[in-house]
This record gives C-alpha cells, structure tokens and sequence, in this order.
C-alpha cells in the first residue's frame, strides 16, 4: 500500500466518524461520469448503512448554490468530485461538511478527502470516486463498489496519461481484480465493443476521429467487407466481443493500415489499441460490463438533466432506469459526432498561446467539455490548448483541454482558469489538463485575450526555469 493511500485512507476514517455522528447526509455531486460514480458509491454506503439521505446534483458549485444549501440546514453536506476549490465559501455559510474530491483544493476545511492533500496527483492517481471509493470503504464492507471507482476514473479519462490507469486507481484496480470484481487486458479502444455492430463502432468513431468512416455506414460497411469479415449471424449483427482472436487482429491491422494511408499521425493511431477494463458482475453485452461504456451511458444521464436515472443504474437499478438511459446515450453519442462534425467544417482560431471555437448554441453546454477534448483528433496544431465556448442559462461555458506535453511545457488550465474567470466576474477551475468556467456573455473576448496571455505566461516562467 503506498504512503499516499495509508494517508487518503486515515483521513477517509475521519470523514467517516463525522458523519457516523449525523441523523441526515445531504449529498451534492457533480454532473458527469465521475460525479454520479461517486454519488452512487456514497448513497449505496449511506444505504447499507441505514442513513437518511438525500440527494443534489450540479453543474458547478458557486455561491448561488451554497447559498441555497446553507439555507436548508442540513446535519452533513458530503460533497462528491466537487468542493474542494471552495473550502472558504463553504466554511463561511456554516456549511458542516465532508468534501471528497480531486480537483485542486483551494483553502482549507476540517472533513477534506482529496489526493493533492496527501502526495498524489488528482488528474491522474486518484479520481473523485475514487476518494469516495475510499470513504466507502471507511463507512462499512463496500469493497465491491471498486468497480463504480474504476468507472469513475475511466469516465474522468485518467487512464490516458500512461495508456492505462497509475497510482492510487491502479490500488484500487487491483483489489477488485483479487475480489475477482474487476479485470483489465489490453484491446481495441474504440467505443460499443460490448453493445454496437462491429461496423458502429467505426462509424461513430471520435477519438480518433476516421476520416472517410466516421459518420459514414455504408463506408464502414465496405471497410469490414475489404476485410473478408462476416459481421453478421443468424440475422444478427455481429459484436465486437462476438469475434475469434484471428478476427479481431485482421480488424485492427486493417484499421492501422486503414489510418496510415489517410495521412493520421502514429500518435493518434497508437490510441486505437490500450488498456481497457471490464466489469465481471454485469452482464456481458451491456453497457455495464465495460467501464468506458458505462461513464458514457452515465454521461448521457446527468449531462441532459436526468442525473436520478444515472444514480438509480450506480446504484443496481437494471430494469427501467438502464433502458431511459440506453435511450439517453443513443442521443448522446450522436450529439458527440455532430459536435465533432461542426468543429471540423468551422474550425478552430489560432491565437498566439491558445486555439478555440465558439459553438454558440449549436453544442450543449454540458457537453462541449467533452467535444473540446476530442476535437484534439482534428486540430493540426498540438501544441496549443484547446479552448471551446458554449451558451449557456447563466452566460457562457467555457472548456479547455491541453495534453499531456504542454503540462510538462507549465500548462496548468485550472490555474488559469479560476484566476481569469475571476478577473471578468466568473467562476472557473478543474484540472491541470481539463478545466472549465462559467462567465458573464460580455466578458467573452476579454477573457479570451486574457487566458490567451496567462497561459503564455506559464510556458515562459517554465522555460526560463529550465
């Protein structure tokens, strides 16, 4: 066990007493694949242990938020994959509270469960269910609840960094691998190997992006008949898990062959093959059995409003809060390929130290975090961040990804984006690699110029230092 985990583990016992002392939890959660799995894994601990609790889901915290939680005197607020970049603002509404979380912590407060407290990155060691895996296990037996951590850390795209899951998730990881919970291999990446004919899982395709076959059936079609592969049985359409090994090969050996004609860049390609992680308890052919399939599907709950349906299928729900949420992802998945498809016939705007597209109302809000990040499949410059913005009820959302390379350049977006969402009255933060802020319509261009400078600031002061 390593020294990071013997810490997160004694904190999560402290966390844990706190709320053994409460008659009532009120837990607040964020809104993706990593916020429901760490709601799911909180309410299923607070079940099974006989509390009363009740449940919140949010875009983002800020004040207006706490304002109305503050207001509603609860004994415990457990904040899940938020919280920790508003310690202050928290303590300051009386607010008794036990944040677990991963983001960058910003103050101090008495109950915080949060890696960057204790040695370990929270981008990529330890995700939001993760600390709340954690504290799980501190309520009581939930030691099966890893599999919901390994969701969570999927759905966050913390496998990425090193092509497979590191740090305190690869603890996790392996306990459920010897609880015979969980097990990872290594296979095609690509999104539906459990639940799409194998032709879908090209021809929704985004990361990476395959020009000539995503968005295209018929071209997928052909690509599997070049291939001599029989993609259908009995009137069936043939899964990707239905196919033998010497199958699967001639697939991702045509598709590497397929890419490299098409002129993608051997980095792009290498994503096609990683390690991927499977559920044993659920059901081969769903969702759930796959991790990646399973943030998704969740995503697809939370990110059009229907956050309860994503909860109910955390929390063992297979009946109809699973088929309202396939329904869910069948939208969601679409939506994802239409964004890419706008960003590639718009493009994106060069500025000296970051590029960006302004989506409008064309992409969800909620979702065009999700579209920034995979747009880096279209972008020809790499080296710069990727900036998406997006209408939204309270003004403007804006998402920015970066790489792993400019993090190491001194990139730090949630940096950036918390100090210049500030200067033009907004509110930001997140991750080093993937952070997000909401800002007044007005303050756009501004804050654009400003990032834009900031950010050249962090790679100069890296540059000078090395």
């Amino acid at each position: 066990m390593s020294l990071a985990m013997k810490a997160l583990k004694k904190e999560a016992s402290k966390c844990a007493d706190e709320i053994k002392k409460q008659k009532s939890i009120h837990v607040v959660s964020h809104i993706d694949a990593d916020g429901l799995t760490s709601a799911g894994i909180i309410c299923t601990a607070l079940e099974r242990g006989k509390f009363e609790y009740t449940t919140r889901f949010v875009k983002q915290l800020d004040e207006k938020v706490l304002d109305a939680i503050a207001d509603e005197n609860h004994d415990t607020v457990v904040f899940t994959d938020l919280g920790s970049g508003m310690c202050e603002l928290i303590k300051s509404r009386g607010i008794n509270a036990v944040i677990s979380d991963h983001h960058q912590p910003q103050g101090n407060i008495q109950f915080h469960l949060n890696p960057h407290l204790f040695g370990a990155n929270g981008s990529y060691e330890l995700s939001g269910s993760g600390s709340t895996y954690l504290l799980g296990l501190a309520l009581g037996k939930n030691d099966d609840l890893s599999s919901l951590a390994i969701v969570g850390a999927v759905g966050d795209m913390q496998h990425l960094k090193m092509g497979h899951l590191i740090g305190i998730n690869r603890e996790i990881l392996e306990a459920g691998v010897k609880k015979n919970i969980l097990q990872f291999k290594k296979d095609l990446t690509l999104f539906g190997k459990q639940t799409r004919p194998i032709y879908r899982l090209f021809q929704y395709a985004s990361d990476p992006y395959l020009p000539g076959l995503t968005g295209n059936e018929e071209a997928c079609i052909e690509f599997l008949h070049s291939l001599n592969i029989r993609f259908s049985r009995d009137e069936r359409w043939r899964l990707w898990i239905d196919l033998e090994t010497p199958e699967k090969q001639k697939i991702v050996s045509g598709l590497i062959q397929y890419c490299l004609k098409s002129g993608i860049p051997s980095y792009k390609i290498e994503r096609l093959i990683g390690e991927v992680y499977l559920l044993l308890k659920e059901r081969e052919g769903t969702e759930m059995r796959d991790a990646s399939e399973f943030s998704t599907l969740l995503n697809a709950t939370a990110r059009y409003d229907h956050a309860e349906i994503g909860l109910s299928v955390c929390m063992g729900n297979r009946e109809n809060a699973y088929e309202f949420a396939r329904k869910l992802l069948a939208e969601h998945r679409q939506n994802l390929v239409n964004g890419l498809m706008y960003v590639k016939e718009k493009g994106v705007i060069q500025l000296e130290n970051i590029q960006y597209f302004d989506a409008g109302s064309e992409i969800k809000e909620t979702i065009v975090g999700i579209i920034a990040g995979m747009s880096s499949t279209l972008v020809e410059n790499r080296n710069l961040p990727i900036i998406a913005f997006a209408k939204a009820d309270e003004g403007v959302k804006v998402s920015g990804r970066a790489t792993q390379d400019l993090l190491r350049r001194g990139v730090n977006l949630a940096e950036a984006m918390s100090v210049i969402s500030a200067e033009v009255g907004g509110v930001g933060g997140g991750h080093d690699i993937a952070a997000g802020a909401t800002i007044p319509k007005s303050t756009k261009e501004e804050f654009t110029q400003k990032l834009d400078m900031f950010i050249g600031e962090q790679l100069r002061k890296k540059a000078l230092s090395t």
